[in-house]
């Protein structure tokens, strides 16, 4: 199981994706949830970034909105960096 850690920003963040997107919530939790589980699932659609972010991770929240994360694999620990659509998060 890993634990999920959120950052200043990245709760700031999400209370303002949240405002403009309740409806979101429920899919967040059920997301949260998985990566904890195994964030290799296939469904959370994780995939690596590159260039500046090259050490960045992302996953679907929805079609058109991402998560962004980072994974540190030997503390089985996930940092949530980032929520919002992919312009916004892939800047």
């Amino acid at each position: 199981m890993y634990a999920i850690l959120t950052s200043d920003y990245f709760l700031k963040r999400a209370n303002k994706f949240f405002k403009k997107h309740p409806d979101l919530r429920d899919r967040f939790a059920r997301v949260v949830d998985d990566l904890k589980k195994d964030p290799f699932q296939p469904r959370l659609e994780l995939h690596s970034l590159g260039g500046q972010l090259k050490d960045i991770w992302a996953v679907s929240l929805s079609h058109g909105y991402r998560i962004t994360l980072k994974i540190m694999i030997t503390e089985k620990e996930i940092l949530l960096l980032d929520i919002g659509s992919h312009d916004e998060v892939y800047r």
